[in-house]
């Protein structure tokens, strides 16, 4: 059984799915922090969105190489990999366990999510990496 305060230690989720509502007033790649260590990456265009709840993955973040250091073919690449990994991960909780993988991450290598979306996902996936010792 899983514990619940355990859960709420190594919560991670990660949305990437397509947006049901109509267009908002604001830019394409919108950043927008909704709480302490939650980013939100919307591309409303595009209908897309990620979402990261992580205690301290801001600060992690704000360490990295800034938006435009990395391209969005190579990242977009690495997510590719990398997503997959992790959705076998989560797809298998007896062996890789529940809390470090607690849900799919919906994404399709066919779609163009945009930079930061992209960037976001690229980057958190690092993030988990350092912090879990998980090699993707």
């Amino acid at each position: 059984m899983r514990n619940l305060a355990a859960s709420l230690l190594f919560l991670i989720v990660i949305v990437i799915f397509a947006s049901c509502g109509g267009s908002k007033d604001f830019p394409v790649d919108e950043v927008s922090g909704v709480a302490k260590d939650t980013i939100r990456i919307a591309n409303d265009s595009l209908e897309y969105e990620i979402i990261i709840i992580e205690i301290g993955f801001n600060s992690w973040l704000a360490t990295q190489p800034p938006r435009g250091y990395y391209t969005q073919s190579s990242m977009d690449i690495s997510n590719d990999f990398k997503v997959t990994e992790y959705n076998l991960r989560a797809n298998d909780p007896l062996r890789y366990g529940a809390n470090l993988y607690p849900f799919r991450i919906d994404y399709d290598r066919n779609v163009d999510y945009g930079y930061e979306v992209t960037y976001l996902l690229f980057n958190y996936f690092k993030f988990f990496e350092e912090r879990y010792n998980q090699r993707l």
